[in-house]
């Protein structure tokens, strides 16, 4: 599945004890640009957990709700909150037809979330979703490599702002949502 007009980057380190999720703002219809500050990232279960997402809104949203209601009855429990949203996604008649790709961040770690099945936790830490995802990705990695002398909301930053001098689909009005541990 491609998501386009969107930008999520999340970034967890437990040297650090800290995620971060940023989002660009840019909400596009075909090609016209409709909003420049739409909310993409969300804190759910008592702000111990950010979910951004790409793809649908209304998609997005339904999904929202029904992963927080996976993380109350798994008490937080993200991978399997995952895991049980994923099963329920891709067997419900009317939730496998939603369009959407998240990336959920907690003190457990970090994940990418898809309709396809994808329950995928990624070495490094980071993750970029979206068109313009690849980009803040690659950005961030090379600003992760230098040894953690830059903050992670920095990294970030810095990131989608790359991100949006080189993705049509993403701007420079950048969201960034922290939580510690």
């Amino acid at each position: 599945m491609k998501i386009r007009a969107t930008t999520i980057l999340a970034i967890h380190s437990n040297e650090a004890r800290q995620a971060v999720v940023a989002s660009d703002g840019q909400a596009t219809l075909d090609t016209t640009v409709i909003k420049h500050s739409t909310r993409k990232i969300y804190r759910v279960f008592d702000d111990r957990v950010l979910v951004g997402f790409a793809g649908a809104t209304a998609d997005c949203l339904s999904l929202l709700d029904k992963f927080e209601g996976k993380l109350k009855k798994y008490d937080g429990q993200l991978k399997r909150a995952a895991v049980e949203l994923t099963k329920e996604w891709r067997t419900d008649r009317v939730l496998r037809h939603l369009e959407a790709v998240m990336a959920v961040v907690g003190e457990e770690g970090l994940l990418l979330i898809s309709g396809a099945g994808d329950v995928l936790e990624p070495d490094e830490g980071v993750i970029g979703i979206g068109s313009g995802g690849p980009y803040a990705l690659a950005a961030a990695r090379a600003l992760l490599s230098t040894g953690g002398k830059i903050p992670l909301r920095e990294v970030a930053e810095r990131s989608l702002r790359i991100a949006a001098d080189i993705d049509i689909y993403t701007n420079a009005e950048i969201s960034v949502e922290e939580i510690g541990w």
